[in-house]
């Protein structure tokens, strides 16, 4: 790949981004005592708390606008966490900015059918009118632009995003006019899918919590028009064709073959042994009897690897014998 690491074409094409975080705006909105009311709610819908972390990650966007230093750190001090640990997280998702975003984040598919049908052009024409690059944003703040690998909705392209809210089918001229009216604070419906809001609330929604101010919005958004034309063409044809699937058939399954072990439960055999036989015995497939009796006590090691040691609780352990580890790089190097 000729892009640098850190550099917008290499986060376009990678999805990784290695640039550092920026510091934080003194305006910046804090992270308050509601804040962390809603993370620790966040935190108590999962059996491992650390489970919370991206979800947490979208309301610290939902608050800031971005993945923040300062967000960073709340994750961290909540979870138990390092920071080093969040921000490997958080810079490993696209969906989680490293900087301040617009009120608006507009995403164009430059993947391969996108790309085809005019994407690259939309996303060109769309840059040169704002005057920024891929994850830049606008001088008024209204806007942020990116590439997107891949907006999952081939049926409909070229195809943009606003705040993850679909434009399908867009063609230059289009794609300008919608940046035009977000750019003046207008709100042009999606062609499918919830009313569009801004990139904040939907990190809010992404979240866990209602991004809408009351019951009637929220309603209005579930239940926006969800079209699906151009993903069913396919089965209106084969309707009005009268053509349906091949029947399956009477084929009988396959009988898999009889596990080539002793019966579970033999004379001098320990409760794992056992165990093992029912699990090998059991087996539904070929892969899965293969995979049983490979994790069989009596099953020998393979050449060259030294036998393990099965602690307590069953799990493996390098071994500790005195010959263990001689002449390997550690040895070597010290």
């Amino acid at each position: 790949m000729s892009a640098l690491p850190g550099s917008y074409e290499g986060t376009a094409v990678t999805g990784l981004d290695s640039s550092p975080v920026e510091p934080a705006a003194p305006d910046l909105p804090p992270l308050t005592e509601q804040t962390e009311a809603e993370a620790r709610e966040l935190m108590a819908r999962y059996p491992q708390e650390r489970s919370a972390l991206l979800p947490m990650l979208h309301l610290v966007q939902s608050v800031q606008g971005y993945v923040s230093p300062e967000g960073v750190g709340f994750c961290a001090r909540l979870l138990g966490l390092t920071k080093a640990e969040v921000g490997a997280v958080a810079t490993f998702y696209t969906m989680y900015k490293r900087h301040p975003t617009g009120e608006h984040l507009v995403s164009v598919c430059t993947n391969t059918l996108c790309a085809v049908l005019g994407g690259q052009r939309i996303y060109d024409a769309i840059s040169a009118d704002l005057g920024v690059g891929h994850d830049q944003t606008a001088a008024d703040g209204s806007v942020t632009l990116e590439h997107a690998e891949c907006l999952a909705a081939c049926d409909y392209a070229p195809v943009v995003t606003v705040d993850y809210e679909f434009y399908d089918q867009q063609d230059v001229e289009s794609a300008r006019a919608l940046v035009t009216a977000l750019r003046m604070g207008e709100k042009p419906p999606p062609t499918r899918g919830a009313p569009l809001t801004d990139f904040r609330g939907v990190s809010r929604q992404l979240a866990g919590f209602s991004q809408h101010a009351d019951l009637e919005a929220e309603r209005a958004a579930i239940d926006a028009p969800s079209a699906g034309g151009p993903t069913l063409i396919g089965v209106r044809l084969a309707a009005e064709r009268g053509e349906s699937a091949p029947p399956m058939g009477d084929a009988q399954p396959e009988q898999a073959p009889e596990p080539d072990v002793e019966p579970a439960g033999g004379p001098g055999e320990t409760a794992s042994e056992q165990a093992a036989d029912t699990a090998v015995a059991s087996a539904d497939t070929p892969a899965e009897r293969a995979g049983a009796a490979q994790h069989h006590p009596d099953t020998p090691e393979p050449a060259g690897r030294q036998p393990a040691e099965r602690g307590r609780e069953g799990t493996d352990t390098p071994p500790t014998s005195s010959g263990a580890g001689q002449n390997s790089s550690i040895e070597r190097e010290t």
